[in-house]
């Protein structure tokens, strides 16, 4: 399991899994085993206050044949004030890649905790959770292409972790303070992890679950619950998870809140959460478009989701969300790299040729610039029968 200690505790044979608090700039590049005290001293002498360790990966002192190179644990970073500077897509996209595959180490060893009914150290998502806060602020769009990138067998790990970056970047538009994002995003990261209780013939059957399977199914939401009112969360965090499937009309589950009774955060929290839901790929169906799902989400408001947060969350995502695919008015596929003032004029990367049925060399092209081409509509990758993660990992992802 994952547990905080500070540097001073720290000894050889321990694992780091990531460092939480620190002075200077020093961050995590890879996970790392300590093999000796002079290890130990370099990061105390590097500003390093606590760190996550592994306790599953302690190890003896002088194993052999195992990688544990001090420099697999830190590399240095320009200093950072607490606000980061903005910097570009390209300059973001190797940090929130490597963010978000910890994200999802750090879920699925959540989720094996809940499972297990053994406790976390709440520090760690937390700490996490500030970090996708702090990449957002760098640039929203570096991790909200990543959550367009899906691994189908992964869903109930990228799930939370999407919805985690959803809420950080809807929370900044609404000009939430960074606490509040902070709080907000940690919530979304914890939302679902009562789901580990529900038996996989539920949680992963293709059709539509039978009464009593609908019964099991919501019973998600109390585990996870149940599950973090044993834990240091903050009450408020915990009642904005509870109410995620709560709907305003009082039809929602599993108390029926209804109307001004759910928590902003918890109607937040529905819509982030039912949006990620719809456009996600599963291993039995593929996930819709964005416009679709917005379109759905429209339909609920405002009988069952807050209208006006629902518009709010899709003027922040825009018409056409960063990482989604759209078809252009010349025949060729594109993916929208990054917003402009005018939500129908995007950056996008074409890289497809409809027409000819082969992939091209991609190219970027600004369509608030280039006023010959335009989009004639959203498409989602399956639609064409393309890899949109090798796409994405060949020509748009660094390193």
């Amino acid at each position: 399991m994952l547990k905080k200690i500070s540097i001073d505790q720290l000894k050889p044979g321990m694992f780091v899994h990531q460092i939480l608090e620190q002075k200077g700039s020093l961050t995590v590049k890879s996970q790392g085993r300590v093999t000796s005290q002079e290890l130990v001293e370099a990061l105390k002498k590097r500003g390093v206050k606590t760190v996550a360790i592994d306790t599953d990966k302690a190890f003896s002192v002088g194993q052999d044949g195992e990688n544990s190179p001090a420099q697999s644990i830190v590399e240095s970073e320009p200093e950072q004030s607490n606000k980061p500077p903005k910097v570009s897509l390209d300059a973001e996209l190797r940090r929130a890649s490597l963010l978000h595959e910890q994200g999802k180490s750090i879920q699925k060893l959540l989720l094996e905790n809940v499972k297990k009914e053994t406790p976390f150290d709440a520090s760690i998502p937390k700490a996490f959770s500030n970090k996708l806060v702090e990449s957002v602020d760098r640039n929203p769009d570096a991790l909200l292409c990543l959550t367009k990138i899906r691994e189908k067998d992964d869903y109930l790990l990228e799930h939370s972790l999407n919805v985690a970056i959803l809420l950080a970047n809807f929370g900044s538009f609404l000009g939430m303070s960074e606490s509040e994002v902070q709080d907000l995003s940690y919530a979304g990261f914890l939302h679902d992890l009562g789901k580990i209780k529900i038996p996989d013939e539920i949680l992963h059957k293709p059709g539509r679950l039978t009464e009593s399977e609908m019964d099991i199914m919501k019973g998600h939401v109390k585990h996870g619950v149940d599950y973090l009112k044993e834990t240091d969360i903050a009450l408020p965090l915990i009642q904005a998870i509870s109410e995620h499937h709560e709907r305003l009309d009082g039809l929602g589950y599993p108390a029926g809140t209804k109307g001004e009774n759910i928590s902003r955060a918890g109607r937040m929290l529905a819509i982030a959460d039912m949006y990620d839901a719809l456009t996600a790929d599963r291993v039995y169906k593929p996930g819709m478009s964005s416009q679709k799902a917005f379109s759905i989400l429209m339909s609920d408001a405002p009988s069952r989701l807050d209208q006006s947060l629902v518009q709010q969350f899709i003027k922040c995502l825009g018409v056409y969300p960063v990482g989604s695919l759209v078809l252009l008015s010349n025949e060729r596929l594109a993916m929208v790299i990054e917003q402009r003032t005018s939500p129908l004029t995007p950056l996008v990367k074409v890289f497809y040729s409809v027409r000819n049925s082969h992939y091209l060399t991609p190219k970027d092209i600004d369509l608030s610039v280039d006023k010959s081409v335009t989009v004639e509509r959203a498409v989602i990758a399956s639609d064409y029968k393309i890899d949109v993660n090798a796409f994405f990992e060949r020509s748009v992802s660094i390193g």
